[in-house]
């Protein structure tokens, strides 16, 4: 009932198994939409795309010269969340991938059933597993301290 909206247009399209099916659905969200929105209605002022205009910048010179820079900031922090979502998701994968192919959150449900669990084994793979996460933290973390401290200087 959950998965159906999202798994019909995959399967129709003719890819609604392997890792593209695990992959379009966490490219686009309502969250990242509103939040860029969001951020950008309060972090852009209008009277910097019209100094823009003046100084006659096309659109695509205004995107890219003008907003963009603003935008990195909160685009590094919707990207690690994005992330963040897609690897930790268990549903959506164990739904269209096959247990060879299956996502790390989805092999860590499997190492952890059964009759006997292996609490060492299982632990240390959790470890593993969080080293992603870690990485992309590290990766993003100077876009997202920039960012905060653009917004606590006033000038």
């Amino acid at each position: 009932m959950v998965a159906g909206p999202c798994a019909v247009p995959l399967a129709q399209s003719g890819s609604g198994e392997g890792q593209a099916a695990v992959i379009a659905p966490n490219l686009v969200s309502a969250f990242g939409v509103f939040f860029m929105t969001q951020y950008l209605s309060a972090a852009l002022p209008t009277e910097l795309l019209e100094a823009g205009r003046v100084d006659g910048c096309t659109t695509f010179g205004l995107f890219w010269r003008v907003v963009l820079p603003l935008a990195r900031p909160a685009a590094a922090v919707l990207g690690m969340l994005t992330f963040m979502n897609a690897w930790n998701d268990f549903f959506w994968p164990l739904v269209v991938l096959t247990p060879e192919n299956a996502t790390v959150q989805v092999g860590l449900s499997a190492i952890s059933s059964g009759y006997s669990v292996d609490y060492s084994f299982t632990l240390a793979a959790t470890t593993v597993a969080t080293i992603p996460l870690l990485v992309v933290a590290m990766l993003f973390g100077k876009q997202i301290i920039q960012g905060i401290m653009h917004g606590a200087l006033k000038g």
